[in-house]
C-alpha cells in the first residue's frame, strides 16, 4: 500500500516500449524544477499553502516517486496556521547541486525570500532561512559561477522583470541591491545556466495558460541578452508549454522538463527532447512540444509507475503522498493512538474551507476511483468528517455528520446537499472521479454494493492549485470527537 502505484494499462507517463506520452506526470506538479546528480534526477514543485513542497526521484526523466519533503510547516505568518493563507506559501522553487550541497530556493508572495539545504534529498533539511525579508518578489534561482561567484536571479510579482544579485558564498545573504537584465512579456520563472560558451537565462512569458519559453543568452550575466522563443504552443494543442527545468544527462543529451496549465487537474508535467542548434536549446520539435516521444537514453529502465497514491496506515509516519491543508495541529493527528489507522481528533470550524488537520494529496489523471474506510464509532454531536475534492471555494464532498449521537450521511455536490441514510460503525466511502463534469460519490455498508449519494458535480482549481482529493474532520458544535481512517485506495484508471 506505501509503495509505488504501477499502472496496468498505462496512457501517459512510460509507454513500456522504450517510449513515452506527455504528460509524463499528469497531476498538479506546479512549477517543477530538477538537477541531476550523478545518474539520479530530482524534482520539486510549488505547494503553496499545503505542507509541505515534495522531493521526487527518477533515474529516467519519466517515472517518478516521492522521496522526501523540503519542509512540513511555514512559520513565517500566522495566517499559514489559522487557515486563511490560500493562494499564499512557496511559489515556484529551484533545485540547485553545488559543493556536496542541494539548495532550495523559493519566494513567498508577502513574507520574502527563503532556502534551505541538506546533503540528502530525502531529507532531513535544514529549517528554512530568510535570505532577504520582502513582498512582491518571485520565483528564484541561484547560480554558482566557474570563479565561485554566486548569484540569484529572481522576477517581481506582476510579470517582471528579472533582477540578479550577487549571491554570499554560503547562498544565505544577498550581497546587492540586484540589476534589472530583462524586461519582457510577463516575464518570470528565472533559471540561470551556463552552457555552450554562454550565460543562459530559461525563461516563461506570456503568462501562465498561454506563454510560451524564452531563452536568453549573453557572454556576460548582466548581459546584454540576445533573445530566442524555443517552444510554443503552435500547431499542437499543448497550451501554454513553459516554465520547468533545462537538464542533460550523463549520456549528454539535453532535455526540458516543464508545465502545462490544465485547469481542473492543475499544471501537469511534459518532457521535451532538446536540440542546440547555433548554440540555442531549441525544444521539442520544430519548437514545438512533443506528443510521444523515446524516452531519454540513462542507462536505467524500469517498470511503468507513479508516485504513491493508496495508503492503509500502517507505519509510524505519514506516507509522503500526503500534504495537510495549511499547518498541521499536531496534538490533533495520530497514527499510534489506533495502530493501523490515522485517526483525526476533530477541531471546531464553520465549514471545510476554514477546518483544520485536512489531509490532502494531489489528484492524479482524468479519471480514477478513490475508496475510503472509515469508522466513526468516536464521533461527536456536531462533528462531520469524510472524503472532499478540495479546489476553490466550490468543495464537492461525501461526509458522516453526528447529530445528537446518530450518524447520517450527506453529499454536498456542485453546492447542493443531499441526505442519505443513518449509519454506524464502519462505512466505505467512494468517490468516482472523472473531470468531464460527472464525478461521482456513493457508500457502502458492506464493500459489495455501492449506492450512489449526491449528482454528478464538476470540478473547479483554485488558489493556484488543482482538485485534491482530501480527509477531513472538523466540528461547527459541540465538544469534538474523533474520526479514524482505516484504509485509502486510489486507482488511477486514465
Amino acid at each position: 500500500m506505501k509503495g509505488v502505484f504501477v499502472m496496468h494499462t498505462p496512457c501517459w507517463g512510460d509507454l513500456g516500449n522504450g517510449y513515452y506520452r506527455n504528460p509524463v506526470l499528469n497531476a498538479d506538479y506546479s512549477d517543477p524544477d530538477v538537477v541531476r546528480v550523478g545518474k539520479d534526477f530530482y524534482m520539486i514543485c510549488s505547494e503553496f499553502h499545503y505542507m509541505g513542497m515534495p522531493v521526487l526521484h527518477s533515474r529516467d526523466l519519466v517515472n517518478w516517486s516521492i522521496i522526501g519533503k523540503v519542509y512540513d510547516r511555514l512559520e513565517m505568518a500566522p495566517h499559514y496556521s489559522d487557515m486563511t493563507g490560500y493562494a499564499k506559501g512557496s511559489w515556484a522553487p529551484s533545485i540547485t547541486y553545488h559543493d556536496g550541497w542541494f539548495y532550495v530556493y523559493f519566494c513567498t508572495p508577502t513574507e520574502g525570500l527563503f532556502m534551505t539545504r541538506t546533503q540528502n534529498p530525502a531529507g532531513p533539511w535544514e529549517p528554512l532561512h530568510c535570505v532577504y525579508a520582502t513582498a512582491g518578489w518571485e520565483d528564484p534561482c541561484p547560480f554558482w559561477d566557474a570563479d565561485g561567484q554566486a548569484y540569484l536571479g529572481h522576477s517581481v510579482l506582476g510579470a517582471g522583470p528579472i533582477i540578479i544579485h550577487r549571491l554570499s558564498a554560503d547562498g544565505r545573504r544577498l550581497l546587492d541591491d540586484g540589476k534589472v537584465v530583462y524586461v519582457g512579456k510577463i516575464a518570470e520563472g528565472t533559471k540561470i545556466y551556463h552552457s555552450h560558451g554562454y550565460y543562459l537565462l530559461v525563461i516563461p512569458e506570456g503568462g501562465v495558460a498561454k506563454g510560451w519559453q524564452t531563452v536568453l543568452r549573453s557572454k556576460n550575466i548582466y548581459g546584454p541578452y540576445e533573445r530566442k522563443v524555443v517552444l510554443q504552443t503552435g500547431k499542437t494543442d499543448i497550451n501554454g508549454p513553459h516554465q520547468g527545468s533545462l537538464i542533460e544527462t550523463e549520456s549528454g543529451e539535453s532535455w526540458f522538463l516543464h508545465f502545462q496549465d490544465v485547469g481542473t487537474l492543475g499544471r501537469v508535467v511534459h518532457l521535451q527532447p532538446v536540440e542546440w542548434v547555433d548554440n540555442w536549446p531549441m525544444m521539442g520539435v520544430d519548437g514545438e512540444p512533443v506528443e510521444i516521444w523515446r524516452k531519454p537514453n540513462t542507462g536505467f529502465s524500469q517498470e511503468p509507475s507513479l508516485p504513491q497514491t493508496s495508503d492503509d496506515f500502517s507505519g509510524e509516519t505519514l506516507s509522503l503522498q500526503w500534504a495537510f491543508n495549511h499547518n498541521p495541529v499536531d496534538s490533533h493527528w495520530s497514527l499510534k493512538e489506533r495502530p493501523g489507522a490515522l485517526r483525526l481528533h476533530s477541531l471546531p470550524a464553520e465549514d471545510l474551507f476554514s477546518a483544520p488537520n485536512t489531509l490532502t494529496q494531489k489528484l492524479m489523471g482524468t479519471s480514477g476511483q478513490i475508496t475510503l474506510l472509515l469508522d466513526l464509532s468516536g464521533m461527536a454531536s456536531g462533528q462531520r468528517a469524510g472524503l472532499a475534492l478540495l479546489g476553490g471555494r466550490k468543495e464537492n464532498y461525501i461526509q458522516v455528520v453526528n447529530r445528537q449521537g446518530r450518524c447520517y450521511l450527506e453529499a454536498v455536490t456542485d453546492a447542493v446537499v443531499s441526505h442519505g441514510p443513518e449509519v454506524a460503525g464502519q462505512i466505505l466511502l467512494r468517490c468516482d472521479v472523472a473531470l468531464a463534469a460527472n464525478t461521482r460519490f456513493s457508500f457502502s455498508m458492506d464493500g459489495v454494493r455501492y449506492l450512489p449519494l449526491g449528482s454528478n458535480c464538476a470540478l473547479a482549481n483554485g488558489f493556484w492549485k488543482g482538485v485534491r482529493p482530501a480527509l477531513f474532520s472538523y466540528h461547527t458544535h459541540g465538544e469534538g470527537g474523533v474520526a479514524d481512517f482505516l484504509q485509502f485506495t486510489y486507482d488511477v484508471l486514465e
